[in-house]
């Protein structure tokens, strides 16, 4: 049984690999990337969409540009770590396939609405701010998804761009909260678990070891990542973010959480985009979310490893 997903993305060197291993796992049909502006503006992130389709060989892939900035704040990008291009690392052919026309948040309603109630799976890597635009311009929406599972937000590594807050929910945590709030059921990926799966040399040669166009793009984008976290953190490698929202859909079993209440700072300067989880249930706010804590990091490089041989 295949799982609809559309991934919402702004590719960034893990999103790439998320893409690709979201392409290569039979268990997952991709109806579509819809981009964002995230980790560099959208026009480049509708380019490495693309770009990474192609590199898959899959150009038949359908690509949407969404939301170029967030609900209500100016846009905050992240090149020190990803590069100029977002994908930088390796350079690649630019992309022959074109863009939809749609609009990505069009795209979603549409989708959503076609599909029967509950097909659909939302796998946001990036801001949320085109699934709140789609959540906003249509309530009926929501009811109608299945899940989303997202990447975003901490608890116990507190915060990556600013003390309190993880990039994704800091760059829009007006649309995260639109998110958190709509009563979908949410799977949260946050640094807490992603910080457990770190590259190292001998996972990034075994990518580069697969031999192929694809293995050697992802060994030489690793590379070229895990150095700005590396001088940050003092860390052997860097995390592989937003393969975790993917891996988790093909294998669960790999995490471990818990159903908590998670709320998002919008008030607080010093805390803005504060992913406020209910860790240990201090309060009687209701559940929300499958906050994630755990991974089992050698299960996971394994199943990125074997899935991206087969493209």
């Amino acid at each position: 049984m295949t799982r609809k997903i559309i991934i919402d993305t702004d590719p960034g060197q893990d999103d790439a690999v998320a893409i690709l291993l979201a392409l290569a796992s039979p268990e997952l049909e991709v109806l579509g990337l819809t981009c964002v502006a995230g980790n560099v503006p959208l026009a480049l992130t509708a380019h490495n969409a693309r770009l990474v389709c192609e590199l898959a060989g899959r150009p038949e892939t359908r690509v949407f540009a969404g939301c170029d900035r967030p609900l209500q704040r100016p846009l905050v990008t992240a090149e020190y770590v990803h590069g100029k291009t977002g994908l930088d690392g390796i350079t690649l052919p630019a992309p022959a396939m074109t863009l939809q026309d749609q609009h990505a948040a069009d795209f979603i309603i549409e989708t959503l609405r076609a599909e029967p109630a509950g097909a659909v799976t939302l796998c946001p890597l990036g801001p949320l701010t085109n699934i709140a635009t789609a959540l906003q311009r249509a309530p009926d929406i929501a009811p109608r998804i299945a899940e989303i599972v997202l990447m975003g937000g901490a608890y116990f590594e507190v915060g990556n761009v600013t003390p309190t807050a993880e990039f994704n929910i800091y760059v829009d945590p007006q649309a995260a909260e639109i998110v958190f709030k709509s009563g979908v059921p949410l799977v949260v990926m946050p640094l807490d678990a992603t910080h457990k799966v770190l590259t190292t040399r001998a996972r990034i040669e075994a990518f580069r070891a697969l031999g192929t166009q694809v293995g050697h793009a992802v060994a030489s984008w690793t590379d070229f990542f895990e150095r700005h976290d590396m001088a940050k953190y003092g860390s052997q490698g860097a995390p592989l973010h937003d393969p975790c929202v993917i891996a988790y859909l093909i294998r669960p079993d790999l995490f471990e959480g818990r159903h908590i209440n998670v709320e998002i700072e919008t008030g607080s300067e010093l805390t803005l985009g504060m992913t406020v989880a209910d860790w240990w249930r201090v309060t009687d706010r209701p559940a929300n979310a499958m906050f994630m804590g755990g991974v089992d990091a050698e299960g996971f490089y394994t199943l990125l490893t074997d899935r991206l041989g087969r493209l």
